[in-house]
C-alpha cells in the first residue's frame, strides 16, 4: 500500500488533488511531472518525508487536478504555484518540480525571490530555441494535432510508462496514471509544452536574477529532455548546483536512491 493518500481541496476555484506526510519539519512542496501524478514520488516518499513535511500537488490540468486553459503555460503555472504555497500556508518551503514543473517553478522563483527556501528542478525543457528529444520535440512543434487526438489516453500513458527504465509500477500507481488522462486531457495539456518556444525565451532573460538556491537534476541518458537543458540553466542561474545521475527521463522513479540523496543533501545545505 502506498504511503501517498490523495485528498482534494479547492484553490482559486479549481479542484486540486494533493497528499501530505506527517511531521512538522521544514515543508517541501512537490509538484507532479507529466504524464504522471503525485504518485511519481511513491519510490522516494519515505526518504523525502524523513527530512521534510511533504505537500505533494497535482498541478492544475495534470494528474487528477482540474484543468483550466488559461493556466497551461509555464509563466501562468508559476503564478499558480505561488497561490498553492499561499493556500497551504507554507512558510518558505523547499519546492521540487521536475519535468513540466521546471519552467513553472523558475518563473515563480523569479517573481517572488524570497518565497522559497530552495528549488529542485530538472528533466524539463529550458533552452530557447528548444533542444528536446522524442516524443517531446514532436509534441511541441508538430503543426497537426489530429494524430494525437486519434490516440487513446491509455496509448499515451502506456508509452510513457513503458519508457520508465527498471521500475515496476504497482497496480495502484499504474491505474492512477491511466485514470488521470482520460478523454481529451492529454491533447489539452499539450498546450503547456507547445508554449515552450515563446515562454522559455522569456524565462531565459529572468534566470540571472533568480537568487533562490537551485538544485538541478537530470538523467545522464534522458532521451526526452537532453542534459543540455540543465547545463544551460546551470550556466545562467547564479546560485545553482548540478547533478547528472544514471537514469533516463524518469529519474525520480528509475534511480530513486540517487534522486532522494541529491534532494535531501541539497535541503540539508540550504
Amino acid at each position: 500500500m502506498s504511503a501517498i493518500q490523495p485528498r482534494f481541496r479547492t484553490i482559486d476555484g479549481l479542484s486540486i488533488r494533493y497528499a501530505v506526510s506527517s511531521g512538522s519539519k521544514p515543508t517541501a512542496l512537490l509538484l507532479s511531472p507529466w504524464p504522471e501524478s503525485i504518485y511519481a514520488y511513491d519510490p522516494t516518499w519515505a526518504r523525502l518525508a524523513a527530512h521534510a513535511h511533504l505537500v505533494a500537488v497535482d498541478l492544475p490540468g495534470f494528474g487528477h487536478s482540474e484543468l483550466r486553459a488559461d493556466l497551461l503555460s509555464p509563466s501562468r503555472m508559476g503564478e499558480f504555484v505561488l497561490r498553492v504555497a499561499d493556500a497551504f500556508e507554507l512558510d518558505r518551503p523547499h519546492v521540487v518540480g521536475p519535468d513540466v514543473g521546471t519552467s513553472a517553478v523558475l518563473f515563480a522563483a523569479a517573481a517572488a525571490p524570497e518565497r522559497f527556501r530552495s528549488v529542485v528542478v530538472g528533466s524539463g525543457g529550458a533552452l530557447s530555441p528548444t533542444d528536446l528529444g522524442s516524443p517531446l520535440h514532436e509534441w511541441v512543434h508538430d503543426e497537426d494535432l489530429a494524430p494525437y487526438r486519434a490516440l487513446g489516453p491509455k496509448d499515451v500513458v502506456n508509452v510513457a510508462m513503458d519508457a520508465i527504465e527498471g521500475y515496476d509500477l504497482s497496480d495502484v500507481v499504474r491505474q492512477d496514471y491511466l485514470a488521470a488522462y482520460q478523454g481529451d486531457r492529454f491533447v489539452e495539456q499539450m498546450a503547456y509544452v507547445r508554449a515552450y518556444p515563446e515562454e522559455l525565451r522569456k524565462l531565459d532573460a529572468l534566470l540571472p536574477g533568480i537568487t533562490t538556491p537551485v538544485q538541478l537534476v537530470n538523467g545522464d541518458h534522458d532521451p526526452v529532455v537532453p542534459v543540455s537543458n540543465v547545463e544551460h540553466l546551470h550556466r545562467r542561474l547564479p546560485n545553482s548546483a548540478l547533478d547528472v545521475v544514471e537514469a533516463g527521463h524518469f529519474v525520480w522513479e528509475e534511480n530513486p536512491d540517487a534522486y532522494a540523496r541529491v534532494v535531501t543533501s541539497f535541503w540539508a545545505r540550504t
